[in-house]
């Protein structure tokens, strides 16, 4: 995962005592650094203790950020005390950046409230908060009004805020591949591109027809078919699968993987079902377990919006996602559910896992043309669940995010799947069932769905329902 880097604005008031600005931006900076974080900050040379109080002190930190811009992933202003609310709008303002924002307020300790060393930061968030809401600049909160730098708590903020900029500045300008049609028999995972677009999301197509055309070019002997054989068979078990076929999928992952080169797509969306089968011979969800391992997320059904909360997941937590099936009660516990699919999970997510065939679709054209999918249990895990759609009719992208856990509970079935266990889970499938949501979810194994929900709600717009 790359460091992310922040532009930081150390906020001063002259009646306030000066020392705790000095003091503060220090904190911050070296807090960072510890951290892993990269940071763009007025030096002590530029202004008095690097701090922004004046106009001319914010017309200076407005420069470098503006300079700084391509590199910025978001601001983080630091209040060591009151400080200058309409000083640090007007570096916002002027710096040109759209990105998120962190405020931060020192706490006052007891036993240092005299007039030399009192902080005041408490108030004075309130007052910058205000001035950004005037701007119309969005911004972002520490669950605590008042957190110190040092503090572990602040710590846990830094890796949430970092969270909100990845995927902040991932969705921009986003290019999915959508490969072949949608499945004629699955109008749930119908969306608007035009709507997708608004928010900066390209949708690239491509028939079924042209990738098979493809592969029927490739040789047996082709250089990037040998290499991407051998890549499968690193990648899982396959003893059982017949040699053909693992050659087929081969074949069909060498034209998918220069088609995304070509393309520069950050995911794709596969139609399977069950054209491919019947069609082509094979299941595409090893490869697609592949490609989502690789953080190149793959989701099954064309179904895009899907793909775009495994997207999102990933750009959270800086690992890989899945997309799952809300597919059965588990027993008569109304907090835990059965998440399947057929599948085409990250091999991360399993104890163990194997390549095998379909059962499924097995059953209409046969088990010699299902082979390829990638099966187990997932491992019991601390997990994270998100799903995107465009709602057409009110012209907006909704979404809903959650936090979970996949547990031990005794099941045997197949496929990829696991038992998840979701605080208050019939109110969510209430509210799921009620907007109309799609069957399809996407889980990463992360906690992020703060995050998550303050990056889709506060800064891109959406319409988010962060379930509790």
């Amino acid at each position: 995962m790359n460091k992310n880097t922040f532009g930081v604005i150390v906020g001063n008031r002259g009646f306030f005592p000066d020392a705790l600005a000095k003091q503060g931006r220090k904190n911050i900076l070296d807090v960072l650094k510890k951290n892993g974080f990269n940071s763009v900050a007025l030096s002590l040379q530029e202004t008095k203790y690097g701090a922004v109080e004046t106009f001319d002190d914010a017309k200076k930190c407005a420069a470098l950020f503006a300079q700084n811009a391509r590199k910025i992933d978001g601001i983080i202003v630091t209040l060591p005390n009151f400080g200058d609310e309409k000083a640090v709008a007007e570096t916002i303002k002027r710096s040109g950046l759209n990105v998120p924002i962190l405020i931060q307020a020192e706490p006052d300790a007891q036993a240092n409230m005299t007039i030399a060393s009192r902080r005041d930061s408490f108030c004075g968030k309130i007052s910058v908060c205000n001035n950004l809401r005037q701007a119309g600049i969005p911004y972002t909160l520490t669950n605590s009004h008042t957190v110190g730098v040092t503090s572990a708590e602040f710590k846990k903020e830094l890796e949430n805020f970092a969270s909100v900029c990845r995927v902040v500045k991932g969705l921009e300008n986003v290019r999915f591949g959508a490969i072949g049609a949608r499945t004629g028999a699955f109008n749930t995972v119908r969306f608007s591109e035009k709507i997708l677009e608004l928010s900066g999301i390209s949708v690239e197509t491509i028939d079924l027809s042209e990738i098979f055309g493809r592969v029927d070019r490739l040789t047996d002997n082709d250089r990037g078919v040998k290499k991407k054989l051998d890549s499968i068979k690193k990648y899982t078990t396959t003893q059982s699968i017949p040699a053909d076929k693992l050659l087929k999928m081969a074949k069909f992952g060498c034209v998918v993987d220069q088609w995304i080169k070509e393309m520069e797509l950050n995911g794709t969306a596969i139609q399977c079902w069950t054209s491919m089968e019947e069609f082509f011979g094979i299941v595409p969800c090893t490869l697609m377990s592949m490609m989502s391992e690789s953080l190149l997320p793959s989701a099954c059904e064309v179904d895009i919006t899907g793909l775009l909360g495994m997207y999102i997941l990933q750009l959270a937590g800086g690992t890989p996602s899945a997309l799952l099936d809300w597919n059965n009660n588990f027993g008569s516990d109304p907090d835990k559910c059965v998440l399947f699919h057929c599948s085409n999970l990250p091999k991360s997510f399993f104890g163990d896992a194997k390549m095998d065939y379909q059962e499924i679709i097995a059953g209409s054209v046969g088990k010699d043309n299902t082979y390829g999918t990638i099966v187990g249990r997932i491992a019991p895990a601390p997990a994270t669940f998100c799903r995107t759609t465009t709602d057409d009719t009110a012209g907006i992208i909704s979404a809903y995010v959650g936090e979970g856990q996949f547990t031990k509970d005794k099941l045997e079935t197949f496929g990829g799947y696991g038992v998840m266990q979701i605080k208050n889970l019939q109110a969510l499938m209430q509210y799921i069932c009620r907007m109309g949501y799609e069957h399809h979810v996407a889980v990463s194994i992360s906690q992020k769905a703060d995050a998550i929900a303050e990056a889709l709600d506060n800064y891109m717009g959406w319409d988010v329902y962060r379930h509790e």
